[in-house]
């Protein structure tokens, strides 16, 4: 919808700024120029404005909130259609400058138990009020809680209110779309009617968010947080959050209770419940209902009641009567010259008359249009309910009172609505039917999924095939060495088997290339370490054996098995052999070094010592060595040192 600020609307309310904007209509701060005030005006979306029930909802939001008159309660001052300038139906109420509750929970997160029950408070008095003239208001939710700037606690947007003041209402299907999923009873899902029990609910669950900070329920869709409303029980605030009274979390624990009767029965028993809870709390606090904030002064005797024609009758006498009146005195300073019948004869009928009988005639054919409409034309048929989302046993228990059959259509898969729920509805939900008439339904078999099946082990081709049995799309096939997986064979597949894909999903495949083998040379003659580098790093597995050799120097590779100059498989054992050099050494000449030393140049070629110790002397030297220097003996026999 365009900006309207600066439009005069209906002569008389000047835009001044735009204020908030909904799904059905715009709200200016404006200026009511015949009384000099501020005024909020609420402007339907131009094309809602086509749409006859949209047109009815604003209507009744106008005639909802002009039957209240409370503290708590915006009031509703004007509403028509704007007839210069841009068309435009149109709603004027008092201006609250302030916020919602919403922006103050948004802020503030859960409030304290004293806080919570202060605002609590003033939206139950108003619901009292409400549901006292038989007024349902329908959605209440912290969106609709206003906060003047002066603290003041006021209920807005009776738009989906019902009750005997206000006539028919909207059906099922608007009154669930139209809605706060979030904040709705299960009896308004299910069924699409509402009672002051369900403002109750409502209220139950505002007052969850303002203690906890957060809404019982949490969904991906609004239809499966209605649904949670209907098949879950809201759980005890305490489990939220600590600290809560026993006595508040129960109350509002059974105003939230699925079963209607089980709750408070209207507004006034809330109210009552949570002022003594209030008053328990904190007992030197005088605890005040909003209804008494003003004196009312006594109500005068209600006076009979006289229909439209009647009223017209008194009127035009009225009217008579003063117009008698005025031609008397007119006639007495004329001389007489005039009698009161020629004065009745030539008087001319009154406008207001004229406009009476107008009206009259107005209803009368407004009425023969109605008895027509509903008795024999378009309102003699069923209104449907909704029953999208619903299951095929919902839907039977919703049409079958209406005397309505359920036909089963279609079925097909639907990525939100789950399996057994239905998609759509033939008529759709608020549409009319004949009486005793069939509504088409299409059920939701649930997100269309595909298993993918176990392919290791299996070839290409035979993967392909049995991939091919669902509508499964194959996509890169790749070869891999692999130790486990002969080759030529599936090693896995992504995604994996057992998982479940989207129809024409992509599924790559592994396939191997067998065991990978690499050119091995042959290291005999070469270095231990660097054999045994190289063949760790080209992944083989290497075992080395130490043995003496006489024609081999140590630390050489003496022989390797499997020999070299021939492939070998990734993970082959290779065995080296490894000279330690030769077996024999020769007896050093020790003769003279100190005890220490001695043992250390025996020790490095492997020999065994034994000390012999004679003398005083402090600092001992060899001085003695059997067998002698220069003898060839084996490594790790025994030499005996004489030191003194």
């Amino acid at each position: 919808m365009s900006d309207l600020t600066g439009e005069l609307i209906d002569g008389r309310y000047q835009l001044i700024r735009h204020m908030a904007s909904g799904g059905m209509a715009t709200i200016y701060e404006g200026l009511d120029t015949r009384l000099d005030r501020k005024v909020a005006v609420k402007i339907m979306h131009p094309h809602l404005a086509q749409d006859e029930q949209f047109v009815e909802r604003f209507i009744r939001e106008a005639k909802a909130s002009a039957a209240l008159s409370h503290p708590n309660i915006v009031s509703v001052q004007d509403q028509g259609w704007n007839q210069n300038g841009t068309p435009a139906v149109f709603l004027v109420m008092e201006l609250v400058e302030g916020h919602t509750l919403r922006e103050y929970l948004n802020e503030q997160g859960a409030l304290s138990v004293a806080s919570g029950i202060q605002f609590l408070l003033p939206v139950l008095s108003a619901l009292s009020a409400a549901h006292k003239l038989g007024i349902v208001h329908r959605d209440i939710k912290p969106d609709n809680i206003l906060i003047s700037k002066e603290g003041r606690i006021k209920i807005a947007d009776f738009g989906l209110a019902k009750g005997p003041l206000l006539g028919t209402t909207v059906t099922a299907e608007s009154s669930i779309v139209l809605g706060s999923v979030s904040y709705l009873s299960p009896e308004q899902v299910q069924r699409g009617i509402a009672d002051a029990r369900s403002d109750v609910y409502s209220a139950a669950i505002t007052a969850f968010e303002i203690f906890t900070g957060e809404k019982p329920y949490a969904g991906e869709e609004p239809i499966q947080i209605a649904y949670m409303h209907v098949n879950e029980r809201v759980p005890l605030m305490s489990t939220k959050r600590s600290g809560i009274p026993p006595e508040l979390d129960q109350l509002i624990y059974r105003a939230s209770n699925s079963d209607p009767d089980a709750r408070p029965r209207d507004g006034s028993e809330f109210h009552q419940s949570l002022t003594l809870i209030a008053q328990a709390l904190d007992p030197n606090q005088k605890q005040l209902s909003l209804e008494l904030d003003i004196p009312i002064a006594p109500m005068r005797p209600a006076s009979k009641k006289v229909n439209r024609r009647e009223r017209a009758r008194i009127e035009k006498e009225k009217t008579v009567a003063i117009s008698k009146r005025e031609n008397t005195d007119a006639n007495s300073k004329a001389e007489g010259k005039e009698n009161t019948a020629q004065i009745r004869k030539r008087k001319k009928i009154s406008k207001r008359v004229r406009r009476n009988r107008y009206i009259a005639v107005g209803l009368a054919i407004t009425l023969g249009i109605f008895g027509w409409y509903a008795l024999v034309g378009p309102g003699s048929k069923v209104v449907v309910p909704s029953i999208v989302g619903a299951t095929q046993e919902e839907a039977l228990s919703a049409l079958s009172p209406l005397g309505l059959t359920l036909v089963i259509s279609e079925k097909r898969f639907d990525e939100e609505i789950s399996d057994g729920q239905i998609i759509e509805s033939d008529p759709a939900g608020g549409d009319k039917v004949d009486a005793g008439g069939q509504v088409k339904a299409i059920i939701s078999k649930g997100a269309e999924r595909y298993l993918i099946p176990s392919l290791v082990g299996l070839t290409p081709e035979a993967a392909v095939n049995l991939l091919a049995k669902s509508p499964i799309k194959v996509g890169d096939l790749t070869e891999v060495f692999n130790d486990q997986t002969p080759k030529g064979f599936v090693i896995s597949s992504s995604p994996a088997a057992g998982k479940k894909v989207k129809r024409d999903a992509v599924v790559d495949l592994l396939i191997s290339k067998g065991i990978e083998t690499i050119d091995v040379t042959s290291y005999v003659g070469k270095s231990a370490d660097q054999a045994l580098n190289e063949l760790t790093e080209g992944g083989f597995d290497v075992e080395t054996i130490d043995q003496f050799s006489e024609s081999v120097l140590a630390g050489t590779v003496i022989s390797q098995v499997p020999s070299g100059g021939a492939p070998l498989a990734k993970g082959t054992k290779i065995i080296l052999t490894v000279s330690k050099g030769s077996e024999y050494v020769f007896i050093p000449n020790v003769f003279s070094l100190t005890e220490a030393k001695a043992r250390a140049a025996l020790a490095d070629l492997e020999l065994k010592v034994v000390v012999k110790k004679i003398g005083v002397k402090k600092v001992k030297a060899v001085t003695n060595i059997s067998p002698k220097v220069g003898t060839k003996v084996k490594r790790g026999s025994a030499v005996t040192i004489t030191v003194g």
